[in-house]
């Protein structure tokens, strides 16, 4: 059985740009793709915290040190510059691969600068 797990994360990261009539789907700072290991072209769901909405669309590289998170062509309609967005792709793996997973999680501030990171969420108490 194979099964998806959360890959890495971009949490709370800021909507720099919104390009309607821009090819790409998704630019990223490069140096936080190096952070959470996310790769160009790479397959991504963006969660709009702002709005509620949540897409899929991938990633092109973006000027490293710059903080870009631009949303691109159709998915430009999804989200506008000042919104907080959380970033997540996903990698399949055997389910005995699993158990020893660890993902990693880029905690970013309201200018896309990485405040933390680390590879576990604490447990959520009741």
């Amino acid at each position: 059985m194979e099964l998806t797990l959360l890959k890495a994360k971009l949490h709370q990261a800021t909507v720099t740009h919104a390009e309607l009539h821009y090819e790409g789907s998704c630019a990223i700072d490069s140096d936080l793709l190096d952070a959470a290991g996310m790769l160009e072209y790479e397959q991504i769901e963006i969660y709009n915290i702002t709005n509620g909405k949540r897409f899929a669309t991938y990633i092109i590289r973006g000027e490293a040190g710059s903080g870009v998170i631009s949303v691109n062509g159709a998915a430009a309609h999804q989200a506008d510059p000042g919104d907080c967005v959380i970033i997540c792709a996903y990698a399949g793996m055997a389910a005995h691969e699993a158990p020893l997973h660890k993902p990693a999680l880029v905690y970013l501030d309201a200018n896309n600068k990485i405040k933390r990171t680390a590879n576990t969420i604490p447990v959520q108490a009741a």
